[in-house]
């Protein structure tokens, strides 16, 4: 995703919208801007792109109706704020979707729900089917229960970690700054908007500042250390001024708007990259001759009814090999069934998964998006 002419080509986008923007700076749900965001986001499905919206907003709008004029900083005190002011968030999101005849889900997450591989895969397959449906999920920290030790620290990074999981080609954080400047534009006048730039830049922490609003957890340092965390996937970022008339519309369109951080590598070397190098492979499949060949040369799924053997002590969601009968490593990718499980079916065809395990989940042993070749 080297230029913004590549964005009309996009055809899965995470749109992240901070509180700020949301609540009128604290006034409550800015319920206007919603519905022309909303009318937006529905534009793009019509144009078949998914679309998955992160929104934050559930704490400042419940600061709003519990009548808090300084966020909480007591933990339990927070997550209150957040369940009274989730309630209106999704009530308001819902409404506006349903005025374009698209459903919206709601999905709510915490550090370990990404962290762990089992709920990793559990989150990735439940978004997939929801964008196969043609549902918009409207994600969120889920802050009603999150403690401090599996807190995201703020929905930029949240976001950042969404478009990694869902493999989505572009990260849009709609703000109240019209993006990255070269320094605070409040203190420094001839500060300049920075267009495009590398999220390599080694000068982006010192451009950076923190959220002016007080609103939210994050402020421009946490949207380039977001750009950074969605660039491991191969996604670029735009971080565009969320007032902008028609501005989601614009960023599609090519249009200079925002700051657009351009990824170090392209989607499927940074997936590669990922698999092959930073999981500990937990378990060896042996592969007959058809799979190791539908593997390598047609870039298909692995199928439990090509597994001759297993070995291992693996869960679902962990790295495993594959290997073919002379011992040569063919792929390694994530598995959708633990050891257990995997070696009740092995040989097996998916129709009689239901029968064996008494449960019928994935098709594939392992999905081709979770497998690389070696």
């Amino acid at each position: 995703m080297n230029s913004r002419a590549d964005f009309a080509n996009i055809r899965r986008v995470v749109i992240k919208i901070g509180s700020s923007l949301l609540t009128k700076g604290g006034q409550g749900l800015d319920t206007v801007a919603i519905a022309e965001w909303v009318r937006q986001m529905a534009g793009l499905r019509q144009q078949g792109v998914d679309v998955i919206l992160v929104s934050s907003g559930s704490v400042a709008e419940g600061m709003c109706r519990l009548g808090l004029k300084v966020r909480p900083t007591v933990l339990h005190e927070l997550q209150a704020a957040a369940s009274v002011g989730q309630m209106g968030l999704v009530r308001v999101f819902d409404d506006n979707f349903q005025q374009h005849n698209l459903h919206a889900a709601q999905v709510l997450l915490t550090h370990d729900d990404l962290s762990d591989r089992q709920r990793y895969l559990n989150a990735r397959s439940t978004l997939l089917t929801l964008l196969k449906f043609g549902v918009i999920p409207v994600i969120n920290e889920n802050d009603a229960v999150a403690t401090e030790e599996i807190r995201f620290g703020d929905n930029d990074t949240l976001a950042a970690l969404v478009a990694n999981l869902v493999e989505a080609e572009l990260l849009v954080i709609l703000t109240d700054q019209k993006g990255l400047f070269t320094a605070d534009p409040s203190v420094y006048p001839d500060a300049t908007l920075l267009s495009e730039v590398s999220v390599n830049d080694e000068r982006l922490e010192k451009m950076a500042g923190d959220s002016r609003s007080g609103l939210g957890r994050g402020g421009m340092f946490t949207k380039v250390r977001a750009a950074r965390l969605a660039a491991r996937s191969g996604a670029a970022t735009v971080v565009a001024p969320g007032v902008l008339n028609n501005v989601i519309a614009a960023v599609f369109s090519g249009t200079e708007v925002g700051t657009h951080f351009l990824p170090d590598v392209e989607p499927l070397i940074a997936r590669k990259r990922w698999l092959a190098g930073q999981l500990q492979v937990k378990g060896q499949l042996i592969v007959d001759l058809g799979a190791a060949k539908a593997l390598k040369e047609q870039g298909k799924s692995l199928l439990a009814v090509g597994v001759k053997a297993v070995s291992g002590e693996f869960e679902r969601g962990e790295l495993v090999s594959c290997v073919d009968e002379a011992g040569l490593e063919v792929a390694r990718g994530l598995i959708n069934y633990g050891y257990s499980d995997a070696k009740l079916i092995l040989g097996k065809s998916s129709a009689e998964f239901e029968k064996i395990l008494g449960y019928a989940d994935d098709a594939e042993i392992i999905h081709r998006d979770n497998l690389v070749l070696i």
